[in-house]
């Protein structure tokens, strides 16, 4: 298989690793996705959780470190690509957009929100941008809209299904009965999106879908498409490198796939996780904040029935019965932790 041409760079596999945050995907298994010929990708949401004055001032941390996780990332990639995550609906979004092209990032990656001001944040700089989109309509409106307004187009597209895992651009209900063949029609709808805004800028967008992909068989079936790659995620917190917590890894090689539910968020989406006891007492107020993280636009601390920082927090530092567990459809099939080499050996040999 081609590798992706992601404006002027190629990774040598058709493969983007999922953005996990807080803590999940940071330059440990971003470097490691890299390095064995994929896009390694560092979530910027709460990068700075480990620094010691996190607590008391988290955007100022946050921005400070991103370009040093940035280049701990780069050390480990020999040459890869390397890119970062960053929600829309993230408090100083804008802030966080330009740390990483100040940093020299190679790729953006953006969801949780239409990027509506993405081009304009990496202007002058040679940073490729990519929206997250689920559907038809979302692509053709953030293309048109970057379009008309800055004159330029995405360097890539990347689609998230109703299996991929944390939020969700879908409502609830849309996720409880999912018919993946009804949903392959609306990704070869957005390809033939990107191929029309391909054609007036004269140059190919690159498509990649995630959202369930977990073995050779996935990424085959999905190529079969017209896509360009693919992006996992769940299958990248099993391995030795990811940056997560032991515990946080043993709960997807333990849980079965019942164990898989789709819980509400206080960034105001649905979202899918592994069932605990976080999950079932988060909604009788046993989580009540008590302070603000700055870290969500959309959320207010006196009604929000928990801090989606804090329990997230608690995921990647291992304490899983009191953590949000984050997790695609098909967490459930690990069974082992492996090395990233030898999942791309498995994938694409």
């Amino acid at each position: 298989m081609n590798g992706l041409e992601i404006g002027n760079l190629k990774s040598k596999y058709p493969l983007i690793q999922g953005g996990m945050g807080v803590g999940v995907s940071l330059s440990s298994l971003a470097g490691a996705v890299a390095n064995a010929g994929g896009v390694g990708i560092l979530s910027t949401a709460q990068i700075g959780y480990r620094e010691p004055d996190f607590d008391t001032n988290p955007i100022e941390v946050n921005l400070r470190t991103i370009p040093k996780e940035i280049e701990k990332a780069r050390k480990l990639a020999n040459g890869g690509m390397i890119g970062v995550n960053i929600m829309v609906a993230t408090k100083k979004y804008d802030e966080y957009v330009k740390a990483a092209v100040q940093a020299g990032v190679d790729l953006i990656v953006s969801g949780a929100g239409l990027p509506v001001n993405l081009p304009k944040l990496v202007e002058g700089s040679s940073v490729c941008i990519a929206p997250i989109v689920s559907t038809v309509k979302s692509a053709h409106v953030i293309l048109k809209m970057w379009d008309k307004k800055y004159h330029r187009c995405a360097d890539l597209l990347v689609i998230e299904g109703p299996l991929a895992g944390g939020h969700l651009g879908f409502k609830k209900e849309e996720l409880t009965q999912i018919d993946m063949a009804a949903y392959e029609s609306e990704i070869k709808g957005i390809i033939q999106v990107a191929r029309e805004y391909g054609e007036k800028f004269q140059r190919h967008i690159p498509v990649v879908f995630g959202g369930g992909i977990y073995d050779r068989e996935d990424v085959a079936h999905y190529m079969s498409l017209g896509l360009d790659g693919v992006q996992m995620a769940s299958r990248f917190v099993t391995t030795y490198e990811c940056d997560a917590d032991e515990k946080y890894k043993q709960t997807y090689i333990n849980a079965k796939k019942e164990d898989i539910i789709i819980v509400n968020s206080p960034v105001g989406m649905p979202g899918r996780a592994i069932n605990n006891r976080f999950a079932k007492n988060s909604k009788n107020g046993d989580y009540k904040p008590q302070k603000c993280r700055h870290c969500i636009q959309t959320c207010n601390p006196a009604e929000t029935p928990y801090c989606i920082t804090d329990a997230l927090l608690h995921a990647v530092k291992g304490e899983v019965d009191d953590a949000l567990l984050f997790c695609g459809a098909n967490a459930y099939r690990a069974e082992k932790l492996e090395h990233v080499k030898d999942i791309f050996d498995e994938l694409f040999s």
